[in-house]
């Protein structure tokens, strides 16, 4: 499978290529050259079959021939052995067409841990193929850079740094990406909000020099391997909820667009979505586009879903270039505007595409707190605040006739004094966690400032070097 920017002035690319480059040289996003298809005898041929066995048959037509089918499907099972759950991503009811996808059952906690377990494998396995050394940024408003440390913690032929926004995530997610000790594992505190860290990842990847010197490489869902992954559990939960002999719809708790982008990259391949939702918080930058056609950023408001406060939603790019007919143009004026005026107009015809497939709306702060109180009142389920919101937003659109499933990315116990406030239960972390609170940590504080924070990467990574 090639892959192209959707920029389009990038080079194509294999799928190795594309997974060790991350964000093309263009600065667009890349995306295969073609969607593989799944008919409905394929997707009725993977009833019954465990989480890991969909894995490998959805996945590997994107990979193709650069990986030996026995060890694509060793990396998987190895990733997958990592949760603890046996279905990895199980399914529970909370209503009579209602559903919860739980993908927080990984090491770190949160939906990350889907993608981010099998992304360490695979680059580990095209870096040792080559012979190479990478170094790996990553920006997060929280749970990607606990999920990236942990996957990648020891791994030799990788250098980690993780920018998150100092103040501006739950101490449990912080601890996760401060209190692991190998060597190869940064966590960099930035002065400033998620923007800003997400903005100097890709300044960095858009600096030749730097890139090319350190060998530079990402984690974020700007890298396709990691939508790549969370395409899975679209079609595991669908399949066990009927499909493709009924429709399915999901709700999913929206910021940097990947997780949403995966589900449409699912229907793209042949499996029967109904619609995608997307929910958002305060920052409604995704529900407000869908309403007035209108892009536009506005200042981030902190709430308590941290992973949620962002305006600027890097994946967005890939399905306007897929809502555009792949207007690789029109994709590059929309991204030269929001860089120069912070907002841009949709297209007529690319926003009536979107609107065909997605649906939008956005939970209050109170609507939030509110949903936690309720759903643990109605049906004894304690979600976390991304969580509330998909539930929230869920029950907008929910038909008596089909299933609805909202995606849980985050376990409660990551967010303990919002649900404690809203429900009066305090999560507890699971055992093997525990003691991480007491933990000392580790990490480096510095200015929103790409000098600065090329100069310290560059002082302490072991890629490039002679």
């Amino acid at each position: 499978m090639d892959y192209i920017s959707t920029r389009g002035e990038a080079p194509v690319l294999s799928f190795s290529e594309a997974l060790l480059a991350g964000l093309a040289r263009d600065g667009g996003l890349y995306v295969p050259r073609e969607w593989p298809q799944f008919s409905k005898r394929d997707i009725r041929a993977l009833r019954g079959k465990s989480y890991q066995e969909i894995a490998f048959t959805v996945l590997s037509p994107f990979v193709g021939d650069e990986i030996a089918p026995e060890k694509f499907r060793a990396m998987i099972d190895e990733a997958y052995a990592t949760f603890r759950h046996p279905a990895v991503a199980p399914l529970v009811q909370t209503g009579p067409n209602a559903f919860i996808l739980e993908l927080f059952h990984g090491t770190t906690l949160a939906f990350k841990d889907v993608a981010m377990q099998l992304l360490a494998r695979l680059m580990d396995h095209a870096l040792e193929k080559n012979g190479e050394r990478a170094t790996i940024v990553g920006a997060t408003s929280g749970d990607t850079g606990g999920a990236a440390i942990d996957a990648f913690a020891g791994r030799s032929r990788t250098d980690v740094f993780i920018l998150f926004p100092e103040g501006k995530v739950s101490p449990v997610q912080q601890r996760q990406m401060t209190t692991p000790t190998a060597e190869n594992v940064h966590a960099l505190a930035v002065r400033g909000n998620f923007d800003d860290c997400q903005n100097l990842v890709k300044a960095m990847f858009n600096d030749g020099a730097f890139r090319d010197k350190v060998r530079l490489s990402g984690v974020n869902s700007i890298n396709w391997a990691r939508i790549m992954a969370q395409i899975v559990y679209y079609f595991t939960s669908a399949v066990s909820l009927g499909a493709p002999d009924r429709k399915v719809s999901f709700t999913v708790p929206t910021g940097n667009f990947g997780d949403i982008f995966a589900g449409y990259a699912a229907k793209r391949m042949g499996l029967p979505i109904g619609k995608l939702i997307i929910a958002t918080n305060e920052n409604d930058i995704l529900s407000r586009m869908l309403k007035t056609g209108r892009y536009e950023m506005k200042s981030v408001k902190a709430t308590t879903s941290p992973s949620m406060d962002i305006q600027i939603s890097s994946n967005f790019e890939r399905l306007l270039f897929e809502a555009s007919g792949r207007d690789a143009g029109s994709v590059r004026s929309a991204m030269a505007g929001l860089k120069q005026s912070g907002s841009f107009e949709i297209e007529a015809n690319t926003l009536k595409a979107i609107r065909r497939d997605f649906r939008a709306a956005r939970a209050s702060e109170k609507q939030v707190a509110d949903t936690i109180r309720a759903t643990l009142s109605d049906s004894g389920y304690l979600a976390d605040p991304h969580t509330a919101i998909g539930v929230f937003v869920a029950k907008k659109f929910e038909k008596p006739d089909s299933p609805m499933v909202a995606l849980s990315t985050a376990h409660p116990a990551k967010f303990p004094a919002a649900v404690k406030k809203a429900s009066g239960v305090d999560p507890a972390l699971p055992l093997w966690l525990a003691g991480m609170m007491d933990k000392p940590e580790r990490f480096d504080v510095l200015d929103n400032d790409i000098k600065a924070v090329e100069g310290h990467i560059g002082g302490l990574t072991r890629a490039g070097r002679a």
